[in-house]
């Protein structure tokens, strides 16, 4: 006779069909990953056949079946009418009780080992297969005592099998809801309401890039980040620097973790636990130290390489042991399940103004009216091709979702139900605006774009956009290296994954434009600046131990990012190129900056890093990228630097580098300089005795070769870089740097307007063209036809 019930140690892969995929994966990684140090929290599992037997016992099947074949699971309605029906049959229901005497049996058998609190939780036998998600559709229960409570919290788990997104589900998947049992799974509980949990993915959730494991992270019991009812903290880190045994945390953000849920110990039955407010102090700090992140990464890429397949793992923090434990582990099914064969991207082809802003879930753009939606009974308001609204979705939700163009919510980070439901359903989302039920208004039109980095913003408007389609044909061979420009890195995972040579610009304003918005002045300054000032400084750096470490680190994540994401690529870095206009729009810029006439010829570049009034702000730059390139092992990072106007700049700023610890050819470090000015072509040979190359900026080249303001609309039809003086000095550019065996490329916006200038530049011989990400590849394709002819 078969057991209806096994403990986990028991139970392994091959053990789906009897017990879901949830409850085999928990006994597989006891089994096989506790010698890694992964710890699981123990329990047993009730069998899919003692599911059948519990239906059978009191004819519950054949009513199931009866009330189930005329539904029509697309009338909303009758669905959850039928759901409520199905549901509180067998919540009434008695056990077998060969059931109920195995479950008594194993409870005292844990029980033995100390009292506690257990959870109860589903695990469908088609659940978290690679080919379906089954994730959220059904209960789970949380700090549950005493063997009443669990055998009626089983009782409620058979029931959820029956929940309205789970037929829904079932009947588009086209599984026959006879032929999907259900296994309860009771797990010994870890004191994360103590502590914190979360949800960790081995690869990048939006861009399906591979080397990354992305952990979610809030106070309190994980399931306030899976329903999406927090904005958790998130952390992305690199598998290969990690293995390397580098310390690869090289993304961070804070999550507003408002509110949290803990063990109600009043309460004796049921959802024994309650939601309470965040103390404010703990919201504006990490909930996980760097250790922890790292060591979550370590056992998810264990479970990983145990598995062979990218995972979805949440995991809980004991608040009272400090011990971090894994308690689940299902197959990631939406990106590392995406067809090949090319792949669409979204593009707004002009933008408009921004309602609401969030967490981008899906890269995609959709348009339409507004629905706002303030609980289930409202779900019938939402028609095909509207944008739904709604404070936090439930699972049962789905059957309405996969209606809307896009989804928007006040709350939720990248791994709640409604991210997940999204992204399986293809359909744009935005989680964790905050406000986005009282700033939206019912019926107005709008534009949800997921298209624009991790940031999803809610536009005024039906706005135009397009879908190009890229194909992954083969590319030709060239003799010139195609690289990228890269300003966002939260674009990086995206762009990496195109065939690349790696970075030939990426920007530091963008970084400290837009993940700091602090002038670095203030930031060392921080103390003496005016009250309201100080407290936007304050707030801006919320998590990070004082404004100085969080521009300096804040820095270091944007290039670790970019980094990580080309590794082992080259990503050549410009240093900050600001002018004073652009400085003082920054916090506290006003304060520090001059009003300049021509600020594009005026204080900026080299002559600022060495100017004794900005050194120690270039000192701030200087560490983070120690920091990337040495604490974090980046060394395919190298600098460049911009705008040197004379050999005697370039001499003292490379001084300066080397005074702060960015010695040139030390550790493999390369400078390059941006050869820009006319005076670096004519002195080419001079300028790079202290550089390993050029990159050419063929912009300010331009305008200063022809006399142009290059921000003047009256005279931007004259500026064009094909012009024969401009040409003159980029051959003597590219010339000498060939001759002399240096590093030669171009990183202006040239190569990605004109296909015959990048044609010339080619023929000319340069050695690297970093290309706009949209032009990358039909760029390459001409080139290949160019060159076979």
């Amino acid at each position: 006779m078969q057991p209806y019930v096994i403990p986990f140690q028991s139970l392994g892969i091959a053990d789906i069909p009897e017990v879901g995929g949830k409850n085999a994966s928990l006994g597989e990684m006891i089994s096989n990953l506790s010698s890694s140090g992964v710890h699981v929290p123990g329990g047993f599992a009730t069998t899919a056949q003692a599911y059948r037997d519990f239906l059978a016992y009191g004819g519950l099947d054949k009513r199931i079946e009866e009330r189930l074949s005329t539904l029509n699971v697309d009338d909303v309605s009758a669905l959850a009418e039928a759901g409520r029906t199905i549901r509180s049959w067998i919540v009434e229901a008695p056990l077998p009780d060969r059931l109920n005497a195995e479950i008594r049996t194993h409870y005292d058998k844990l029980v033995a080992e100390g009292e506690g609190s257990f959870a109860v939780r589903s695990s469908a036998t088609a659940e978290d297969l690679p080919d379906a998600s089954f994730a959220g559709q059904q209960e789970t229960f949380l700090n549950i005592h005493g063997i009443d409570n669990i055998l009626h919290a089983i009782r409620e788990v058979f029931a959820s099998l029956y929940n309205d997104r789970a037929i829904s589900y079932r009947v588009h998947k086209d599984f026959t809801h006879a032929d999907v049992a259900l296994s309860a799974g009771i797990q010994r509980m870890v004191r994360s309401d103590l502590g914190a949990s979360g949800v960790m993915f081995t690869m990048d959730t939006e861009s399906g890039f591979r080397d990354a494991v992305f952990i979610t992270s809030s106070y309190g019991l994980g399931e306030m980040v899976v329903q999406g009812a927090v904005n958790p903290d998130e952390f992305y880190v690199h598998k290969q620097q990690l293995a390397a045994g580098f310390p690869a945390v090289v993304r961070r953000g804070l999550g507003s973790k408002q509110q949290r849920m803990v063990f109600d110990e009043q309460r004796s039955a049921g959802r024994s636990c309650r939601i309470e407010p965040v103390p404010v102090a703990d919201q504006h700090r990490f909930s996980l130290s760097d250790e922890d992140v790292l060591q979550l990464a370590r056992y998810a890429m264990s479970i990983e390489k145990h598995y062979g397949r990218p995972m979805d793992i949440e995991w809980g923090k004991d608040g009272l042991d400090g011990k971090l434990y894994i308690l689940q582990a299902r197959p990631e099914t939406v990106k590392s399940n995406a067809a090949a064969g090319g792949s669409e991207k979204f593009r707004l082809q002009q933008r408009g103004d921004v309602l609401v802003e969030g967490r981008a879930i899906g890269q995609k753009i959709g348009a339409g009216r507004v629905r706002i939606v303030h609980d289930i009974s409202e779900m019938s308001k939402v028609q095909a091709g509207d944008v739904l609204v709604t404070d936090m979705t439930d699972p049962n939700w789905e059957p309405v979702m996969k209606k809307a163009a896009a989804i928007v919510t006040n709350r939720g980070g990248r791994t709640c139900h409604a991210a997940i439901i999204a992204r399986e359903l293809g359909i744009p989302a935005i989680v964790g605006c905050g406000h986005a039920t009282t700033a939206l208004q019912e019926g107005e039109s709008v534009t949800v774009s997921c298209a624009e980095g991790d940031t999803g913003f809610v536009y005024h408007g039906k706005l135009p956009f397009e879908i190009v389609v890229h194909s992954e044909e083969a590319l030709p061979q060239i003799p010139v290296k195609l690289m990228l420009n890269v300003g966002n890195p939260t674009l990086a995972f995206e762009f990496a994954q195109m065939p690349s040579a790696g970075v030939g610009l990426a920007r530091l304003e963008f970084i400290i434009n837009n993940l700091i918005g602090i002038h670095p002045k203030a930031v060392l300054e921080h103390n003496r600046l005016p009250s309201k000032i100080h407290e936007a400084v304050m707030q801006r750096c919320a998590g990070y131990a004082d404004p100085v470490e969080f521009y300096v680190e804040k820095i270091t994540e944007g290039v670790a990012t970019l980094a990580a994401a080309f590794w082992p690529k080259k990503v050549i870095v410009r240093m900050s190129d600001f002018k004073s206009n652009e400085y003082r729009k920054l916090i506290g810029g006003e304060i520090y900056e001059p009003m300049e006439e021509n600020p594009m010829i005026g204080f900026r570049g080299a002559g600022r890093y060495v100017a004794a009034n900005f050194s120690d702000c270039f000192e701030l730059e200087c560490r983070a990228m120690k920091r990337v390139r040495e604490k974090m092992g980046y060394t395919n990072v190298e600098l460049m630097i911009p705008f040197v106007r004379t050999v005697g700049e370039a001499r003292e700023v490379v001084a300066t580098l080397e005074k702060n610890g960015l010695k040139r050819g030390e550790n493999g470090l390369r400078l390059i300089m941006m050869c820009e000015i006319p005076s670096n072509a004519l002195l080419a040979e001079q300028f790079l005795e202290y550089f390993d190359g050029f990159s050419i900026g063929s912009n300010d080249l331009t305008q200063l070769t022809l006399g142009l303001d290059r921000d003047s609309s009256l005279v931007a039809d004259r500026f064009d870089e094909r012009n024969d003086a401009v040409k003159v000095l980029l051959k003597m550019a590219i010339e000498t740097c060939n001759r002399k065996g240096k590093y030669v490329g171009i990183c202006g916006q040239g190569p990605s307007d004109h296909f015959d200038f990048a044609q010339w530049l080619m023929e000319i011989g340069i050695q690297t063209m970093s290309l706009n990400p949209d032009t990358l590849l039909e760029t390459w394709r001409k080139l290949g036809q160019v060159e076979k002819k």
